[in-house]
């Protein structure tokens, strides 16, 4: 039986330190009650940026996609991801492998592409015994914490986030484009505004320029989108920065931002970006099962680091197209 938008909402269970909670009653078909609910869920979204839905009884990623496809409209692949992840079907992925014992600082889904999710789905079929949790924060209190004149010069300016494609570190060519022809490479890079150049060890360096703030396609509200800190030098420990230095250069790391025009951005930008991430953080742990539901530019998310097994698969939904933005400073493109 599917409930009105009204009587969802209604049923959400808020918390300051959480985010928003639906136990929901599926009985033996969680994915007959997710279609039947699809409108009430994403009007859940709309009016909170996220929930998490308890007690769907997700197990396999079969069982997963097939919920995720009656959520949104179309899944998107990923392309140029900094970190290998597995591909169950088109749009629907593991998480990103990444060391379980450093955190994913926030950020938003593919910000540095032209075209993005605007709608991200996390399936929880194993919980991990301890951390793990996807923390989130709203897009638009972060903007509002931020020094205004930081905030000025990233809508000035955007943000460059340059890249170098390592066989052995990171997401190869191979992995990030779908291909390691450089012809195919090279086509994709000039229709996404990505400057490249193939280096003489054969590693492809790039660069592109994006917004930092977006208005969001439906409320117009001013959203912190990016991903300056996450991708950022200094994010990184600083014995793994020291080692990445010293392996390939200062100027060859894998990954790395810097203000729109190319300055550096120094550890004191670093820290403020992600305290102000800190301050509006909402947790809840992961339990087997649970489905969570992200408005991908209101809302950022991490990965809070983990012990033993964790199997959270993610969806990339609805994408989101220059054509479908309100013109901002510092453009999408380089």
């Amino acid at each position: 039986m599917s409930l009105s938008s009204a009587t969802l909402l209604n049923s959400v269970a808020l918390s300051p330190d959480s985010p928003p909670l639906l136990h929901a009653d599926v009985g033996s078909d969680p994915v007959g009650w997710t279609a039947g609910h699809r409108a009430a869920l994403r009007s859940v979204v709309a009016e909170h940026g996220c929930v998490l839905v308890r007690g769907l009884g997700l197990s396999d990623p079969a069982g997963a996609e097939t919920v995720f496809r009656r959520l949104t409209d179309s899944l998107m692949a990923d392309r140029e991801p900094f970190a290998p992840r597995r591909t169950y079907a088109e749009g629907v992925y593991s998480a990103t492998k990444w060391p379980t014992d450093q955190p994913m600082c926030q950020h938003h889904e593919l910000s540095y592409a032209l075209e993005f999710p605007g709608l991200l789905l996390f399936a929880c079929l194993e919980a991990p015994a301890q951390g793990g949790a996807t923390p989130v924060a709203d897009a638009e209190a972060v903007l509002g914490s931020l020094p205004v004149p930081l905030v000025e010069r990233f809508e000035r300016e955007g943000w460059m986030l340059t890249r170098t494609y390592h066989e052995e570190i990171g997401a190869s060519v191979a992995e990030a484009f779908g291909t390691d022809d450089r012809a195919t490479v090279e086509r994709y890079c000039r229709a996404q505004g990505i400057e490249f150049a193939w280096q003489h060890d054969g590693s492809l360096r790039t660069r592109q320029r994006r917004a930092a703030v977006l208005r969001h396609p439906v409320t117009g509200r001013r959203c912190w989108f990016n991903q300056i800190a996450f991708l950022n030098e200094w994010t990184m420990e600083p014995e793994v920065r020291e080692y990445l230095v010293d392996v390939y250069g200062a100027d060859a790391l894998p990954f790395n931002t810097r203000f729109g025009n190319g300055d550096p951005v120094g550890a004191d930008i670093v820290a403020a970006i992600n305290e102000a991430y800190d301050a509006h953080v909402k947790r809840e742990p992961w339990r087997s099962g649970d489905l969570l539901l992200v408005d991908n530019i209101r809302t950022a998310h991490g990965r809070e680091p983990f012990e033993g097994p964790r199997e959270v698969l993610a969806g990339l939904g609805d994408p989101v197209r220059p054509a479908d933005l309100a013109p901002s400073a510092g453009g999408r493109a380089a």
